[in-house]
């Protein structure tokens, strides 16, 4: 069989692939992308991303203006909730086809398999197959839910991710395994329409990778929407009655019925059909394919991007994994450092960080100061009723120079660019008060956060002075 020869082969279509193959044909290399499944964009546009996104969008159009009373009809058509899904899969998708014609990516449709570190064979539908060779190789293929041994996912009763938006009415309780960003999406996002959630995790609380307080305000918003957050237990056992039912036992004896559950427990690489070892590589103990911070796996010419090499596993953090990755092996400059990309989570409410958070700062830095902003003290909070939102500057001791931003509140994923901006560009804490925000907004929550910090700065500065500098 000839061998196809391309200067870069993608496997895989969703965010990671997409940016790997945008960057490596904007750089002059010849590039084939492939992907397995019938349409172009992978589970961000398929099963993820863009379907739960579409259901938190109908879920606050059905509660706005704000919760008063009235409760959605029980036994509600998901399907009605997210009626426009379909034609912004299709709009979306389309655009991803256009954008890889015209710049003159070969999108080629099959399963792909490793024959050799630089040789991949791609059997198609029909049964035909080709072998494709390439210099550079890049793995984006993304992940599926896990499905832990012990809990009897039906995807009728008992739902995962990716089958969760396949139940036909909506359910009038909803337990969800798992305190990750999935489970906390989905957990809001129900409980806002009235269903009664019961978000379960081993952890104390969810979210462990973002800012404390910031999670604190989401946990306390979440149940005031009706949800309620068991946290620090173990599951012990999960049963579908065989009635109306879902019975979940923990560790201490607590009983949780409801009518559907979440299992939202992790992601799982899709990596078994690749036939690794024909290229040389190996999975870790966690089933993901090992990569250093360029995301070089042990093969030097070949890359793994996105959801395969694990957390944060989000849709934007995959697109800068492949662009980074093919930027380092064609020896392009990498741009801004991964640590200041911004990551937002579409809960009800958002959440959004960037840069360092407390815990962290305080642990490299020693001293900090931090300065906070709630949404009732901004006049568009006040007019728009965000008022349970809260914006937090972290600043080093001097209370000079800006080491990361935390958002929660509607609003919070936008917001965060703002501060990533201001990272990327070097501005220290006063360029919040200098600057000229319209009014009213939102950001001037930046302002009134900064002004919280030079506040804090000058009593510090204060205390410090000797009695004969205070009396002057």
């Amino acid at each position: 069989m000839s061998v196809e020869r391309y200067d870069v082969v993608v496997i895989g279509s969703g965010p990671a692939g997409q940016k790997a193959a945008i960057q490596a044909v904007k750089a002059g290399r010849t590039v084939a992308l492939l992907e397995r499944e019938a349409a172009i964009g992978g589970n961000c546009v398929h099963r993820g991303t863009i379907p739960s996104k579409t259901l938190r969008a109908a879920a606050l159009r059905a509660t706005t203006p704000p919760l008063d009373g009235t409760e959605i009809a029980p036994n509600i058509e998901v399907r009605s909730l997210t009626s426009q899904l379909e034609s912004v899969v299709n709009a979306h998708a389309d655009y991803m086809h256009r954008q890889m014609k015209r710049n003159g990516v070969a999108y080629l449709h099959g399963r792909a398999r490793f024959v050799s570190p630089n040789e991949i064979l791609l059997r198609s539908v029909d049964g035909s197959a080709r072998t494709l060779g390439a210099e550079l190789i890049v793995i984006a293929t993304g992940s599926r839910p896990r499905e832990p041994d012990a809990i009897p996912i039906d995807h009728e009763n008992v739902l995962d991710s990716d089958s969760i938006l396949s139940m036909i009415y909506l359910p009038r309780s909803l337990t969800v395994l798992g305190g990750g960003v999935i489970a906390c999406e989905y957990a809001s996002i129900f409980a806002r329409l009235g269903v009664h959630v019961t978000m379960i995790d081993a952890a104390p609380r969810p979210l462990r990778f973002c800012d404390a307080e910031i999670v604190d305000r989401f946990v306390s918003g979440f149940e005031r929407n009706g949800g309620r957050f068991i946290g620090g237990r173990k599951i012990g056992s999960v049963a579908w009655d065989g009635i109306s039912a879902v019975r979940t036992l923990l560790d201490d004896g607590t009983e949780v019925r409801t009518e559907k559950m979440l299992v939202a427990l992790g992601r799982v690489a899709n990596v078994e059909d690749l036939n690794l070892p024909a290229a040389g590589l190996a999975i870790d103990e966690r089933g993901q394919v090992p990569a250093d911070e360029s995301c070089r796996t042990a093969v030097p010419h070949i890359y793994a991007v996105g959801d395969v090499i694990g957390p944060p596993a989000l849709a934007s953090t995959s697109m800068e994994q492949g662009r980074r990755a093919v930027c380092h092996a064609l020896g392009l400059p990498p741009g801004h450092p991964p640590e200041l990309s911004p990551i937002g989570i579409y809960t009800i409410p958002e959440i959004a960080t960037v840069g360092l958070d407390q815990d962290e700062a305080k642990k490299r830095h020693g001293s900090i100061i931090v300065g906070r902003a709630r949404f009732d003290e901004v006049a568009r909070g006040q007019i728009g009723g965000i008022t349970d939102g809260l914006l937090k500057l972290v600043a080093d001791g001097s209370g000079q120079r800006l080491l990361g931003a935390h958002i929660v509140g509607e609003g919070a994923t936008e917001l965060i660019h703002v501060a990533q901006m201001a990272l990327l560009a070097g501005f220290g804490i006063d360029a919040f008060i200098e600057n000229i925000f319209n009014f009213p907004t939102l950001a001037e929550a930046y302002r009134v956060a900064a002004l919280d910090v030079a506040e804090q700065r000058q009593v510090l500065a204060a205390s410090a002075a000797t009695p004969a500098e205070r009396a002057a």
